[in-house]
């Protein structure tokens, strides 16, 4: 079934259903079949097996950039979470899997306009990845069918404030010291402290890039299903001023 075209999405823009499968276009048969433009598109409240699917890893990258541009404009989708609740219990079919910051500014769903069942998310401190997290990644991707993995970091980030100050408190010093190869890969010109936030930034930045080479390193599993095409890793930052996710491979 074809992609719905650019006026019939914006024509139903204002009707309560899934962002994905808005963007996707997936209706019932009878809807593109039998019905007129515009007319009575029936769509479901969880992404399905059949329709995450259809989607390559480009769409759905597409996908959670306009999710993120409907968010910035204050224009994101009515979610019916309760009916997204009730479809999604019956099973799981998430087109990504996100590996994202604890930071109470960056709820990845939220800021891509996302509901229940579109996306794994992990979210650590810092965006690191540990085994456990790949471990998790391969089975999104491997066993569960998602196939973009995305890291995404964020602007003004503690974590990295922490690792650049070196701080060492309990378990966290552990973890911080997973970001310290970021610290000292940073190429920037000026005050490399925490104090500079244009530096913590250029840090993020960093560390997105070394998480997605260490995914690709670590995981034979992950690094054979995107040789094949089959999933796509890609990097992210989240500005919290602006609100703008910035996609980069």
């Amino acid at each position: 079934m074809p992609i719905l075209p650019a006026t019939l999405q914006n024509c139903c823009n204002h009707a309560t259903r899934r962002s994905f499968l808005k963007t996707a276009g997936i209706a019932t048969a009878a809807g593109l079949l039998t019905a007129g433009p515009f007319a009575q598109l029936a769509y479901a409240a969880a992404l399905t097996k059949a329709q995450r699917d259809k989607l390559t890893p480009d769409e759905i990258i597409a996908m959670m950039k306009r999710g993120n541009e409907r968010f910035r404009s204050g224009k994101g989708t009515a979610q019916n979470v309760l009916a997204q609740q009730r479809a999604s219990a019956k099973g799981q079919f998430p087109a990504a899997v996100i590996l994202s910051c604890i930071d109470s500014r960056a709820p990845a769903e939220t800021i891509m306009d996302l509901g229940i069942g579109d996306v794994f998310n992990a979210r650590v401190a810092g965006n690191i990845a540990n085994d456990d997290i790949l471990g998790s990644m391969e089975f999104s991707c491997a066993a569960a069918g998602a196939k973009v993995v995305l890291v995404m970091g964020h602007t003004a980030c503690g974590a990295i404030a922490g690792a650049i100050d070196d701080v060492k408190l309990g378990n966290l010093t552990g973890l911080l010291a997973r970001i310290q190869p970021a610290v000292k890969a940073a190429t920037y010109q000026g005050d490399r402290s925490a104090k500079n936030g244009a530096f913590v930034d250029a840090v993020a930045r960093k560390n997105v890039e070394l998480t997605m080479e260490g995914i690709r390193k670590g995981s034979p599993v992950l690094n054979e299903l995107k040789a094949k095409g089959a999933i796509n890793i890609v990097g992210a930052m989240y500005d919290i001023q602006s609100a703008k996710v910035e996609f980069f491979s």
